[in-house]
């Protein structure tokens, strides 16, 4: 659960460090799997009925009790086997297949730093038409930038009037046309809460409804839960399988309103919806109904249709442009300090976009996070996976560890599931020295390293960048003065971000035949302000120049202190044919805060900083301040700021009364 105390959070985090500094070892390939035929149009099977699909999680139920009987008086003895990878399949190099940027489609410029270009993300600030729109600690905020503006507009909170935010994280807005889509979890309504807000030209807020499914918590400290492409929201949500009646807590929806009751609640799926791969792996240690529910916004309604496919507890989610994945993964059973890890059986279920049938294949290990995927122009889907690890749930993604390698898998060999990755498939990796692993495809490559991460800053006198072409798996190595905490697409080359342990170094990677470091900037006695993917911005202003932002703090500031703690200011560079210089910084005055009688999601788990670039203007959201720059002479001067908190709002346009007035 994420609403504990700031004790909880420490704790949890040194259990973190403790479990990923202990397993830092085991080979990825397991004995070699036989590739089962499989005809070109196999797919996935769905349960023909309701009696089908009751008896197997029946005989499931049955199963998991006898386990856990034997798990009480037997000591479980991990396998651990292994074959040394064959080479991967090579196939030629697409230049620039990857398709990151910061940038979306859509009438609207993103101001949101997307894994894919035209794959909008769930955030806490999104543009629509004149007016920037925030979503803070259980409230959304509208503030006008039209022509020259620069003032707070409407507040309303992110939730139904008649609901009561206790124990509701509000986490994550959408925009499309004129509804804003806010995503939550609610622990005292026990599930994924949806609510819709229109939103009109002159920026004024109105809450049109809300919707909740059952679902277990979505969190990761890492990914997000929502995508939307077009007017179409996509969104993944877990439930394990507990229940020998499992309808009783299936994935269902109601409308909310005032008095509404859990009878209220309506399947969302029939046993025709629910698909299940042909190959066998274990779900005896663990089961998952996992679920990617889609929904039209243009009808104006929550119009969704739900898939879910049956698997282990340990996922990641990824969405590219054509397909929707989701990697399913039992747990790593393994002794503590040990290197042969044991592998636990897993499956990467793909969902096109198009309506067509699931297909799946099984797979080995698990990927870090959805910046371990890239579905390819070349009809391939590469994938980094280690041994050590479980998904990106929660934290998991912190404490992934064991033995490396980069799958390489054709689109066309996915089917019934019945198939296997063979071993060919992987290339075996050097890991990276370090518990906080970060990952990212840009370009031709893929690239890695590791950092501090949540932790203290880690003093790094010297750690290695790991470039690897991922269509043939050519591998580089970068030598670089610091550890890495962030890697960032930057036009058609990277840049990296991490500590020394005193200093933040930001270094330009260049991505031609040989990668390279090409320039290290030092920013003095600073820490990043903020580790989620979207406190990061590019601009580019031509090919090989642009402006890029990050939010920094104090010296020597824990990772994790980013739950808790404002940045100091938004960093701006510039870059210049892969050489940065510094633009200025725009700063907080958190000294001027005030309470903001906050109510519902007071810890800010999805961020409070961003950089804005819109429209040639350059913003920098610090908590509820807006500081708006301008360039002079190379050199970035504060113009104005605004702070749009609930009490600089007048009461009129403070919405609705369940606030009460100031």
């Amino acid at each position: 659960m994420k609403n504990f105390q700031l004790v909880a959070i420490n704790v949890a985090f040194l259990m973190l460090v403790t479990v990923a500094c202990t397993s830092d070892g085991g080979n990825l390939i397991s004995e070699a799997s036989t590739v089962h035929a499989s005809g070109p149009n196999k797919t996935l099977r769905a349960f023909r009925s309701d009696q089908e699909l009751s008896t197997f999680l029946r005989d499931l139920a049955d199963r998991q009790e006898k386990e856990r009987a034997r798990n009480e008086t037997h000591s479980f003895h991990p396998f651990a086997g292994a074959t040394q990878s064959a080479p991967m399949p090579s196939a030629p190099a697409t230049s620039g297949a990857v398709g990151q940027a910061s940038r979306s489609t859509g009438a609207d410029e993103s101001v949101t730093n997307v894994q894919h270009a035209g794959v909008d993300e769930g955030s806490i600030v999104k543009l629509h038409g004149n007016h920037l729109v925030v979503l803070r600690r259980g409230r959304l905020f509208t503030v006008a930038i039209g022509g020259n503006a620069l003032a707070p507009i409407s507040c309303v909170d992110a939730f139904g009037p008649d609901i009561d935010p206790d124990g509701t994280w509000y986490d994550e807005m959408l925009v499309s046309q004129d509804t804003v889509v806010v995503i939550g979890y609610s622990y005292q309504r026990g599930g994924t809460e949806v609510g819709l807000f229109r939103i009109d030209p002159a920026g004024k807020l109105a809450y049109q409804s809300t919707y909740h499914l059952r679902s277990n918590d979505y969190y990761s400290s890492r990914n997000y839960a929502s995508r939307l492409i077009g007017n179409k929201l996509i969104f993944y949500t877990p439930l394990n399988l507990y229940a020998r009646n499992p309808y009783e807590a299936f994935p269902a929806v109601r409308k909310w309103h005032k008095g509404a009751t859990d009878s209220e609640f309506h399947r969302i799926l029939s046993a025709t919806q629910v698909y299940r791969a042909e190959g066998s792996f274990d779900l005896v240690s663990g089961s998952a109904l996992h679920t990617v529910t889609t929904c039209d916004l243009s009808s104006g309604d929550f119009d969704c249709k739900a898939t879910s496919v049956i698997g282990p507890p340990g996922r990641v989610f990824y969405v590219s442009p054509q397909a929707v994945y989701v990697w399913v993964t039992g747990r790593p059973y393994h002794p503590m300090n040990s290197k042969d890890a044991n592998l636990a059986n897993a499956m990467v279920y793909r969902m096109p976009l198009d309506g067509s049938s699931p297909t799946a294949i099984s797979v080995s290990g698990s990927p870090v996070d959805q910046f371990s995927f890239l579905e390819s122009e070349d009809g391939y889907l590469n994938v980094l996976v280690r041994s050590a690890s479980s998904g990106d749930g929660m934290w998991n993604a912190e404490r992934a560890s064991g033995g490396m390698a980069l799958m390489r898998i054709s689109l066309d060999r996915f089917s019934d599931g019945s198939e296997a990755v063979p071993e060919s498939a992987y290339r075996e990796l050097p890991a990276p020295q370090g518990y906080a692993f970060q990952n990212r495809f840009v370009g031709d490559y893929l690239l890695y390293g590791a950092g501090s991460g949540w932790g203290d800053p880690q003093q790094a006198e010297r750690s290695t960048l790991y470039a690897v072409r991922w269509s043939n798996g050519d591998l580089h190595r970068v030598r670089l003065t610091h550890g890495i905490d962030r890697i960032e697409q930057m036009g058609s080359a990277a840049v990296v971000v991490g500590t020394d342990g005193d200093d933040l170094h930001f270094s330009s990677i260049s991505l031609g035949s040989s990668p390279g470091e090409e320039s290290d900037y030092i920013r003095r006695g600073a820490s990043q302000g903020e580790l989620r993917s979207h406190g990061f911005f590019y601009k580019p202003d031509g090919a090989n120049s642009g402006m890029l932002g990050l939010p920094i703090s104090v010296p020597g500031r824990p990772g994790y202190k980013h739950l808790t703690d404002d940045s100091a200011a938004i960093l701006f560079l510039k870059n210049d044919s892969l050489h940065f210089h510094e633009v200025g910084e725009l700063e907080a005055h958190p000294e001027k805060a005030t309470d903001d009688a906050c109510r519902a999601s007071c810890i800010d788990w999805y961020g409070n900083a961003q950089p804005l670039f819109v429209r040639g203007r350059i913003f920098a959201l610090l908590g509820y301040e807006l500081v708006e720059g301008h360039l002079e002479e190379g050199r970035i001067r504060e113009a104005r700021r605004v702070n749009y908190a609930p009490q600089n709002l007048s009461a009129a346009e403070r919405v609705p009364a369940s606030v009460p007035a100031d």
